[in-house]
């Protein structure tokens, strides 16, 4: 008797000691599957806080320039244009300031021959085209345009005495245009119209052609209306010129980028808003143009 109670007492002490080996297991088990996450968890936020500090690296170096060389027009009033002290004024190159301002990046002007705009880009001697630079299918097939900042239309001027009253009135006249430009690109645009013309020379400035419009050898310039109702207003007897209702098309003012250039595209986009938010573009646009006309 005594001997079967031995035994069962020690059959009870093995099955208690094996569930407390089996709970110990179970401890331990569940103990290195917590840390296992937690360590996991711990990876996944250090390698996404990897990743967000990585992004914003190649943010920053896109956008790690000393400096960036602005291509423009010298002639083109209001936008980009030389005043009697021969300096470079206008209201393109108070915008390009400012968004210089908001990212911390100088910028230098540099002055282009305005049909050569986008090789000067596309070859590294300019970072930006911005001086009236008109959105057109054509340039968007060689740069990579920011947000459209000002609108824009291509219209025709004429002497008052002239005669012209319409684009019909065109039929055999000389029309001149700056060559390269957008103007141009309307024109052709207007086959029925074009084809009329008597002669249609081509210049390298819209100040050369109207200079030949003053003088008689051409009948009409085609150029943006920005320009020619600046340039206009500021003779010394606006009344001797006419622009003609009709226009030959509207379109859009950007900024041209290389179109590997996303992100400082992107930057000179927030830089808009930044501007118009705080009124700086609003400011600058009553300065040139006598109200706000920004986008």
């Amino acid at each position: 008797m005594k001997k079967a109670i031995a035994m069962f007492l020690a059959a009870l002490m093995a099955c208690s000691l094996a569930a407390c080996g089996s709970g110990e297991e179970t401890t331990a088990a569940q103990t290195a599957g917590a840390g296992a996450e937690s360590q996991g968890a711990e990876a996944s936020q250090e390698e996404s806080g990897e990743a967000a500090e990585t992004a914003g690296e190649e943010t920053q170096a896109a956008l790690d320039y000393e400096e960036l060389i602005i291509g423009v027009d010298d002639t083109f009033a209001p936008m980009g244009f030389l005043d009697e002290n021969n300096e470079l004024t206008g209201f393109d190159i108070d915008m390009a300031n400012a968004v210089s301002e908001k990212l911390g990046i100088p910028v230098t002007f540099q002055t282009i021959e305005w049909s050569m705009k986008e090789q000067e880009l596309n070859q590294g001697n300019i970072d930006l085209i911005w001086n009236g630079y008109s959105v057109t299918e054509e340039r968007k097939q060689e740069v990579l345009f920011t947000d459209s900042y000002l609108d824009n239309k291509q219209v025709v001027v004429v002497m008052a005495d002239s005669g012209i009253e319409t684009l019909e009135d065109l039929a055999g006249k000389v029309v001149a245009a700056q060559e390269d430009s957008s103007a141009v690109a309307a024109i052709d645009a207007h086959p029925e119209i074009a084809e009329t013309f008597g002669d249609r020379p081509e210049f390298s400035t819209n100040d050369m052609a109207i200079m030949d419009m003053e003088a008689g050898r051409s009948d009409a310039v085609v150029a943006d209306s920005v320009l020619l109702e600046y340039v206009i207003s500021h003779k010394d007897d606006p009344s001797q010129y006419r622009i003609l209702e009709e226009d030959l098309g509207s379109e859009e003012f950007a900024v041209g980028v290389r179109k590997e250039d996303t992100a400082l595209a992107e930057a000179i986009n927030q830089a808009f808003e930044e501007l118009k938010a705080d009124g700086t573009a609003a400011e600058i646009s009553v300065k040139w143009f006598g109200e706000d006309i920004v986008k």
